[in-house]
């Protein structure tokens, strides 16, 4: 008469039939401990499914360029956004990127340089500014094919400034000014708004409290020409997906002459 096993004395069931035959895994159940992992880490208890021909990028808080910010700022580092628009810009999969911004600014030649990046890519592209898309943000947000601003959001708009060492020279005051110029450029050349009325907001006087410049809001910000459409995440991907067809739709009709 054969002996029983260890495992029908204590009545458990062996390590390779509970792993075969576990409803979890078979169904793909998220257990407690995995839930309260994704919780800890994500802030929600599913994690959606991330299959799509749509890469998402965020710009939130500041902008840190060449010069290392405190810990306790919370920060977009240029040289992590760089590699990612490269990389989405090389990828097959995607046909479209959706940028959402609440940023405070930063530095002014890495935010120049990320809106330089989005605005060469060949994909459509679509912004989206939540809370705020403040002082080098502005840049970014009109470099895609289409900008969208929150009706609660603002933009600050002001003159550029230095920070450290700074030499009282006619050299340094020429040196922002040109700097000063190559903002106003692109900004005008990506938007409606006019050279003019960009200044204008920028040297504004009396708005701001200790600053020159002027808050934006999203209404405005549409009314002058900066932005494209006051509208949130929805609206941005319903205009990316349209500007997704329309390309394919003219890509299909070269190959076809």
């Amino acid at each position: 008469m054969a002996k029983p096993s260890n495992d029908e004395k204590t009545g458990q069931i062996p390590k390779e039939h509970s792993e075969a035959e576990s409803p979890d895994k078979q169904h793909g159940v998220t257990t407690d401990s995995q839930v309260v992992n994704t919780i800890e880490h994500l802030g929600q208890t599913t994690v959606p499914d991330t299959e799509s021909n749509i890469f998402c990028m965020t710009i939130i808080g500041q902008i840190e360029g060449h010069v290392i910010l405190p810990p306790q700022n919370k920060t977009t580092k240029y040289e992590h956004i760089i590699p990612q628009l490269v990389a989405a810009e090389q990828s097959k999969e995607v046909k479209g990127l959706v940028i959402v911004l609440n940023t405070v600014g930063g530095d002014v030649e890495a935010g120049l340089a990320i809106a330089e990046m989005i605005a060469s890519l060949t994909k459509p592209t679509v912004t989206v500014v939540i809370g705020g898309g403040h002082s080098i943000g502005v840049p970014i947000a009109v470099a895609s094919s289409y900008s969208i601003i929150a009706e609660s959001a603002t933009m600050t708009i002001h003159p550029i400034r230095l920070n450290g060492l700074v030499i009282g020279v006619p050299q340094t005051f020429e040196y922002m000014e040109k700097m000063q110029e190559r903002v106003v450029q692109f900004v005008t050349s990506h938007s409606r708004i006019t050279a003019e009325k960009f200044k204008e907001l920028m040297f504004r006087t009396g708005e701001l409290n200790r600053d020159i410049g002027t808050a934006v809001g999203g209404l405005d910000a549409v009314g002058y020409g900066l932005m494209d459409e006051v509208g949130g995440i929805g609206l941005a991907l319903a205009k990316l997906n349209l500007l997704i067809n329309e390309q394919q739709q003219v890509q299909q009709q070269g190959r076809l002459q």
